[in-house]
């Protein structure tokens, strides 16, 4: 394994989140959760564009139609990258203030996932959402306080997904053709000195990739669990990673300023910046929302 870090975008971003590569633009989708940001990254010019959508934005992914689908404050929108012209789908929470969204992506069937956190990061005020590729929208769990990573195992047969105030990797039963979860379980306990679990991906071997805050690490873990490896960065609000490139060999990782103090700010001027790094393992394609 390569495990040498790459800074590969300056970004200062205040709460860097939520990578996504887009296969048919060969661009790297990530955002700025506070800013209200969706960026497109392109590795062959190094040139990053910046959408400002109006609103805080946890997550964004790539529409099979070439705009963007975005899990924001307000709900999930469709997003016309070219315009900035935002096309509400389905609201969420709009009767609970305290809540945003957060983090999320689609599974095989192009359902897009995203859940959201309490503002405080203490209290079991969210929830994880589910919309269809026919707009429906359905919550899935309920009793969450800062809904993170997801990823599905390569027989489309379990899902994993963190609450990071848990200090967990949790498990469930998937179905793949109804995206119904169920038997919820942990696959593993995390120690609480290596920060939260944050944003998360799988790779062609399906192992886990998971981002820590305030841990400056990525972990990979086997599918039941074990540590296989880790690799630390000059940062230490590591939010989230995904593969992309022309052959999905190189991770991707997000970071973030947010709340660090102006002594830690001068201790890690690379806070909130853009890294690559070649792991010697590939991805997965991301699927799109239709869309």
């Amino acid at each position: 394994m390569n495990g040498d870090v790459e800074l590969v975008l300056a970004a200062g971003a205040d709460l860097g989140e939520g990578p996504t590569w887009d296969v048919a633009a060969e661009v790297l989708i990530w955002v700025d959760i506070t800013a209200g940001l969706v960026h497109r990254f392109d590795p062959k010019t190094g040139h990053d564009d910046a959408l400002d959508v109006g609103r805080q934005v946890g997550a964004a992914v790539p529409t099979a139609s070439g705009w963007l689908a975005i899990a924001a404050s307000d709900g999930f929108s469709l997003v016309d990258p070219e315009t900035g012209r935002v096309e509400p789908v389905a609201a969420v929470e709009p009767d609970v203030p305290e809540t945003m969204m957060n983090d999320g992506k689609c599974d095989a069937a192009g359902r897009f996932w995203a859940g959201t956190k309490d503002d405080e990061g203490r209290r079991p005020l969210g929830a994880l959402y589910r919309l269809e590729t026919d707009r429906h929208l359905v919550r899935v769990l309920t009793g969450v306080t800062i809904s993170n990573g997801l990823g599905w195992s390569l027989d489309q047969r379990t899902m994993y997904y963190i609450d990071s105030p848990t200090h967990r990797i949790d498990r469930f039963d998937f179905e793949p053709e109804s995206g119904a979860v169920s038997n919820r379980r942990p696959l593993v306990e995390l120690p609480q000195a290596w920060g939260l679990p944050d944003g998360m991906t799988v790779d062609e071997e399906g192992f886990l990739w998971v981002a820590f805050w305030d841990g400056s690490a990525v972990r990979r873990f086997s599918s039941d669990g074990g540590l296989i490896s880790t690799i630390e960065f000059p940062v230490s609000r590591v939010t989230s990673c995904a593969f992309g490139g022309r052959d999905l060999s190189e991770l991707y990782v997000t970071s973030a300023k947010n709340g660090l103090s102006p002594e830690q700010l001068n201790d890690q001027p690379l806070a909130g910046g853009l890294f690559r790094l070649s792991p010697g393992v590939r991805g997965l394609p991301a699927d799109p929302f239709p869309g």
